[in-house]
């Protein structure tokens, strides 16, 4: 059995106890408080209070007609019904029959002329919408103005300049070529030689490419930047090759 240890049984403790209260200190109140309170009163607004505003109460004799609201026009008076008879500008009086009028007076214009001049010729339109959209006949397009010029049909000046640089520059390379096969430093490719030079260009270069897409997607190390970006170089130099094989036939070559 487990053993339960009680308190001591005593007499005493059948006897009422008194419970002790704790009483609390008062509570701390301004001396200022009543002022605020009275200054707040003294402030307060009317509209601020619960329910309507203390108004005066309409009497009853004052209560809504029919037509009430509606705008009055405006009462006619003196004054305003004789106001369209007055005019706030005065004419000119007038000329007395003793008054000459201005004599002497010339102008350089030919009223002969001016009566007697053509007038002047309506000009040309074009009418081009169905509603009646009109433009100068000149700008329409429909004049044939331009192949009345000089230089209609012609080659333009710049074409012309353009077509003498390059005949001049062709000049000058086939004398250039024709100088250096004279002294022998030059050769001429064939057809064969063309292309197998072409197609081992295209087998250096797809090597290369494969060399490049063999390449890490992270490139950390300096040697990497450098050998991608070597591998770069000769790519574009041999594009740089195969087009010029595969655009030009003729090709010539030095000895050397």
């Amino acid at each position: 059995m487990s053993e339960v240890k009680y308190p001591p049984e005593s007499i005493y403790n059948i006897l009422p106890k008194e419970e002790s209260r704790i009483e609390k200190p008062p509570r701390y109140m301004s001396k200022f408080r009543p002022t605020v309170v009275q200054e707040s009163k003294l402030t307060k607004d009317a509209m601020r209070t619960m329910g309507p505003a203390k108004v005066e109460m309409p009497s009853t004799d004052k209560y809504l007609k029919k037509h009430s609201k509606e705008p009055k026009p405006l009462e006619a008076t003196e004054c305003s019904k004789d106001a369209h008879k007055t005019c706030t500008e005065k004419k000119p009086p007038v000329p007395a029959r003793t008054d000459n009028p201005l004599m002497g007076i010339h102008t350089k214009r030919d009223f002969i002329k001016t009566a007697a001049a053509v007038p002047k010729k309506p000009q040309p339109v074009c009418v081009d919408t169905s509603k009646g959209h009109k433009q100068p006949l000149e700008n329409s397009g429909l004049v044939p103005k331009y192949i009345k010029k000089t230089d209609y049909g012609k080659i333009p000046t710049y074409l012309q300049q353009r077509n003498d640089e390059k005949l001049r520059a062709e000049e000058e390379y086939n004398k250039f070529v024709k100088e250096q096969k004279a002294q022998g430093a030059l050769r001429h490719l064939s057809g064969e030689e063309r292309l197998a030079v072409l197609e081992n260009l295209k087998k250096d270069w797809d090597k290369l490419h494969h060399e490049y897409q063999s390449l890490p997607l992270f490139i950390e190390t300096m040697s990497q930047k450098a050998h991608k970006v070597r591998l770069e170089e000769e790519m574009k130099q041999l594009e740089k090759d195969i087009s010029l094989f595969e655009r030009f036939k003729t090709i010539y070559v030095s000895k050397n």
